[in-house]
């Protein structure tokens, strides 16, 4: 994957513009569809630029998509009950919308105060910066789950609850961390996903750019299916011990979830050298008039 992200950055990136050059070279044909602007030229290049920054959301989305599933089926293997009142293993989830809410606000009020002062940047930092902090919150969102679900199937062996799948004697609520840690990235990630995407969209393009974030989001939750499918057939091959199963105290989702910690840090190895090559939309402007020149001096040599 890294491979194939830095040629397309380099060496492939120099083929797709050129061809995208050719495409506002004047010909004989009058036709609007053999012919295109400079400004239509650019606006696509840009767009093409931001797929490597999408392609590297992918994997962040897939953790996303383990709030409503595993993280849910964690909780009913755990104690639930607050009194007479229980507590639904779905309703955790609405600490990651809490901790999100709470996390703009400081970041909004005071987080981009302080960096303002050092980065002088209006931001307080770059989108990019940004969603890079996002990415690293996965990695250790991922590793706290994994030692938690170890602990949870110590504690469910200790007591005898391998086989029946019984109840583990532990309180839902040490799940807590990773549901409000989980609000804490999408308050970096997601949210600076989507003013990244639209802002760095053309003006004709804005709809498309916001389409990319949505569409990480529902790649994301495909590559978590996938991912979940294939790693329980490989873990299940030669007699091996199954990493997935219906009864989770007989599972090892502990592996599972650091299989995740691996991935989301091999994935910010990738965002990282994807936003070394990137070319904000300011920038890119500028080559619009380099554009011309260049063209104007291809039309004069032809004549």
């Amino acid at each position: 994957m890294l491979l194939v992200a830095f040629l397309y950055q380099n060496n492939a990136d120099n083929i797709v513009q050129w061809f995208l050059n050719k495409a506002c070279v004047k010909t004989d044909s009058p036709s609007p569809w053999m012919l295109c602007s400079v400004t239509q030229v650019e606006e696509t290049k840009q767009m093409l630029r931001m797929i490597p920054i999408l392609m590297a959301t992918f994997i962040p989305s897939t953790m996303i998509a383990q709030i409503g599933t595993l993280f849910v089926k964690q909780g009913t293997t755990l104690q639930r009950g607050i009194g007479k009142f229980e507590i639904p293993p779905a309703s955790l989830a609405g600490f990651v919308t809490i901790s999100m809410l709470v996390c703009v606000v400081l970041y909004d009020r005071y987080f981009v105060k302080i960096m303002k002062r050092w980065t002088k940047n209006p931001r307080g930092i770059t989108l990019l910066q940004r969603m890079g902090i996002g990415v690293v919150f996965h990695i250790l969102i991922m590793v706290i789950a994994s030692l938690t679900e170890n602990y949870r199937l110590r504690v469910a062996k200790d007591h005898g609850l391998v086989e029946s799948g019984g109840q583990v004697p532990l309180s839902i609520f040490i799940l807590l961390p990773q549901f409000v840690l989980m609000g804490t990235a999408d308050a970096f990630l997601e949210v600076a996903k989507i003013e990244f995407f639209y802002d760095q969209a053309p003006e004709m393009m804005k709809s498309l750019g916001t389409s990319y974030s949505m569409t990480s989001l529902g790649i994301g939750n495909f590559i978590s299916s996938f991912l979940l499918s294939t790693v329980s057939h490989i873990t299940r091959k030669h007699g091996r011990h199954e990493w997935i199963l219906n009864n989770l105290n007989a599972s090892h989702l502990d592996y599972y979830y650091a299989f995740f910690a691996i991935l989301n840090f091999l994935n910010f190895g990738f965002f990282l050298l994807m936003t070394k090559f990137y070319v904000y939309k300011a920038e890119v402007s500028e080559s619009m008039e380099v554009l011309r020149q260049e063209l104007r001096g291809s039309s004069l040599r032809s004549e």
